[in-house]
């Protein structure tokens, strides 16, 4: 097996372990919480689902963006929780119910979602084209479901353990992660450089920060939903993205560079919100607003 066979296994081994740590955290009732508070699910769905992909709609309707950059914003818009992001909204003060149930729902949600959002968009964007909605179980369940479903079951019949290495476990994930990275960017390099002043990294921009402010209001009274919600909605799935994005623009590489360019973008963006929410949390708990 060659290293350029062994990185991206590394980065979705890292993602699944990021997604497991979860699990060793939650409970059954957290994972399935999302479907008993409907009101909380609309909201949720809007959010993500509605409000995200009309924006990246006319952003590549009206701004003259590279094709790839227009692509991959719809794709983003389409796509469910990343697995990185469970870590970070906990961090801000996003409760770890809301939290597991958001990831389980939008990426059960997202085999709907994606199929159903590439035939609507196909129309206004002219892509005559669609996504295998076998490519997209196979990444919600490997990569999201099968390490959440392995975590919640340790959790269930061996908490001493899974308390003691949920951790770790994350941290070691997150290493490996920014490990099997860093030649991936060496490699794609080129093509990320030529997004760079051609007003990619300002639309990336926008579509965080307005994903971050639509999930902070649409969250509902209670804190940590909308710390986590804002999260979520600014920042999506990246295999999930590529591969909706790779099945539309053949230029590969420029459509990998911008969802990585989301990624870097999307984490400085959120510094500053996530700041705040962190502090407010320490300051006040669950009743910062």
């Amino acid at each position: 097996m060659t290293i350029a066979e062994l990185i991206p296994m590394a980065i979705n081994l890292s993602m699944a372990l990021l997604v497991l740590a979860l699990g060793l955290q939650a409970t059954w009732a957290d994972a399935t919480s999302l479907f008993r508070q409907p009101s909380l699910l609309l909201r949720s769905m809007v959010s993500m689902n509605v409000v995200m992909p009309i924006l990246a709609i006319l952003m590549a309707l009206v701004f003259n963006l590279h094709p790839a950059a227009k692509i991959a914003l719809v794709a983003l818009a389409l796509s469910p929780v990343p697995p990185v992001l469970p870590g970070k909204q906990r961090k801000a003060g996003g409760g770890t119910s809301y939290v597991a149930g958001l990831l389980v729902t939008m990426a059960i949600l997202s085999i709907l979602i994606v199929p159903l959002g590439i035939w609507l968009i196909n129309q206004p964007l002219q892509l005559q084209t669609s996504v295998p909605a076998g490519k997209i179980i196979s990444i919600v369940v490997t990569g999201i479901l099968v390490p959440l479903l392995a975590g919640l079951l340790v959790r269930q019949f061996a908490p001493a353990v899974a308390e003691r290495a949920a951790r770790p476990l994350s941290l070691f994930a997150t290493v490996l992660l920014v490990v099997a990275f860093i030649p991936v960017l060496i490699k794609i390099w080129p093509s990320m450089s030529d997004m760079v002043g051609n007003g990619t990294l300002v639309a990336l921009a926008v579509f965080t920060i307005v994903g971050v402010a639509i999930g902070h209001t649409l969250g509902g009274p209670i804190a940590d939903n909308r710390t986590a919600l804002a999260l979520a909605t600014g920042t999506r799935h990246p295999g999930v993205a590529m591969a909706i994005a790779s099945a539309t623009f053949p230029e590969e590489k420029a459509v990998v560079a911008v969802v990585i360019w989301h990624l870097l973008v999307g984490a400085i963006v959120c510094v500053p919100y996530v700041k705040w929410r962190s502090r407010l949390h320490a300051i006040s708990g669950t009743e910062a607003s």
